[in-house]
């Protein structure tokens, strides 16, 4: 009679021994697979056609701005009424952006990126008819506004998607140096970003229109955010119940990630401040165009020395960084408020030296944050800084252009430091904030780059052990 297949359990030798033998050499293949899967570095997981895919995505968001503002001065004239666009374009993100993030953390990347890449670069492409056809002021506004709903994001997604595989498939042990380094390389991605963005968007006004710079972000939108949606990386999870993985809501909003939320738009700010009184300078000086290539200047600073992030030693605590950053910032931009008297010669050094300042403070706020985001909620809360971020910038250049129209040149071209000195007042904050934490016990890390376990592990002692070694290992680093 046909017998079905034997368990290790029950056997018809004498002794078990063949049954025993196969079941241990199964186990033994299946955490050799798994050991080789642990072993492969983060660019191995990732594919090497991923890196390219993921920088270009985040361009058209890093044009967005800058475009419109530029786009809306040239048509009309008004440095306010470009503010005011880009302010919409900003409250549209800040609106959008956390729950395109819960949506991304409930459903995965994939579903909600490619509808709302197409439908922003759909956005994108109508707005110059829209400018440069006479229409009314509200329309235009509501215009940038849809853009700004629709923006996806892309370095707020590639953050959380490379937190997720390093959660998923490095060993915990890993996990933390990993972290570091990407937090640092994504940093220097945006800053890099926000120097080709302004860059591509000066010489592609000044070589052939004005409205070029947003056509070329709506054909990159089209295609390459909807290559990263795509991308096979977007499929990687962390297995086991989501539900049960996920930290609630509220816990995105607890004080550790709000002061970093807080530091992160006065960074935004600060961006948005020095765009649009740089764009002021260069117009009362006969060249609009010229601000882009001057704003560039300082990203160029900020995306080298973020870049050069990863190579401080680990005892360099992230909160000493984030102080001695910000102070450089805020020095540079009280420089910086001299153009207006005088110091026009000097403007290429002062902008580097904020550039220097900048970017490290950028990826530190954003390595705590990868440290600090709750388990499940890494699309959430880098959205949520991002979010933070462009509202911040869109806002900064409304304002900025309003003092530089209404009030003087000279008003606006100290707001950057103003920005900056924000961003010095929260580092200051986050010490007395970290102190709290830890007098109440609170782990230094909570989130997928640290404390999740990995994509093969189970719940019990052997699992709850790992985590905590990870956490402590995550906390000796960073303090």
């Amino acid at each position: 009679m046909p017998q079905g297949p034997r368990s290790a359990s029950t056997s018809s030798t004498d002794d078990g021994r063949p049954e025993k033998r196969r079941h241990v050499k199964t186990s033994r293949l299946s955490e050799e697979r798994v050991e080789r899967t642990e072993d492969r570095t983060l660019i191995q997981h990732m594919g090497w056609a991923y890196w390219p895919i993921a920088f270009i995505a985040r361009l058209p968001f890093a044009m967005m701005t800058v475009g419109v503002l530029m786009l809306v001065v040239a048509a009309t004239g008004s440095v306010g009424l470009g503010g005011l666009t880009s302010a919409a374009v900003g409250i549209g993100v800040v609106v959008a952006g956390p729950v395109i993030g819960d949506l991304v953390d409930r459903h995965g990347q994939r579903r909600i990126l490619v509808p709302v890449g197409l439908l922003n670069g759909v956005l994108l492409a109508l707005f110059p008819v829209i400018v440069t056809s006479g229409m009314p002021e509200g329309v235009v506004l509501a215009a940038a506004l849809a853009i700004g709903l629709t923006a996806p994001q892309a370095a707020a997604m590639s953050r959380s998607r490379l937190l997720t595989v390093i959660g998923a498939r490095l060993k915990p042990e890993r996990r933390a140096a990993a972290t570091s380094r990407v937090m640092s390389y994504e940093s220097a991605a945006d800053e890099t970003a926000f120097v080709i963005g302004p860059f591509l968007v000066g010489i592609l006004a000044a070589l052939i229109a004005p409205w070029a710079p947003i056509a070329i972000a709506a054909a990159l939108s089209l295609g390459f955010v909807t290559a990263f949606a795509l991308h096979p990386t977007a499929r990687v999870q962390i297995t086991g119940d989501a539900d049960a993985v996920r930290a609630p809501m509220r816990a995105v909003f607890s004080g550790r990630i709000l002061v970093l939320v807080a530091a992160t738009f006065g960074v935004g700010m600060f961006f948005g401040t020095t765009l649009t009184s740089l764009t002021a300078f260069a117009q009362s000086r006969g060249d609009e165009a010229q601000a882009g290539l001057l704003y560039g200047l300082m990203g160029i600073g900020s995306a080298v020395l973020a870049l050069g992030v990863a190579l401080l030693p680990t005892r360099f605590a992230l909160r000493r960084r984030w102080i001695l950053f910000s102070a450089v910032m805020t020095v540079s931009a009280l420089a910086y408020a001299t153009l207006a008297h005088g110091g026009q010669d000097h403007v290429v050094l002062w902008l580097l030296l904020m550039g220097l300042g900048v970017g490290p403070t950028l990826v530190t706020l954003f390595s705590l944050a990868g440290h600090r985001a709750p388990v499940g909620r890494a699309a959430t809360t880098m959205t949520l800084l991002g979010s933070a971020l462009t509202l911040a910038q869109a806002l900064g250049s409304a304002f900025t252009g309003w003092l530089a129209e209404e009030v003087s040149l000279a008003a606006a071209l100290t707001l950057p430091a103003v920005a900056a000195a924000l961003v010095l007042v929260f580092a200051m904050v986050n010490v007395l904030v970290e102190r709290a934490a830890r007098a109440a016990g609170v782990p230094a890390a909570g989130g997928l780059a640290a404390g999740v376990p990995s994509a093969h592990a189970s719940s019990g002692p052997d699992a709850e052990a790992s985590e905590s070694r990870t956490l402590q290992t995550s906390d000796s680093v960073r303090q």
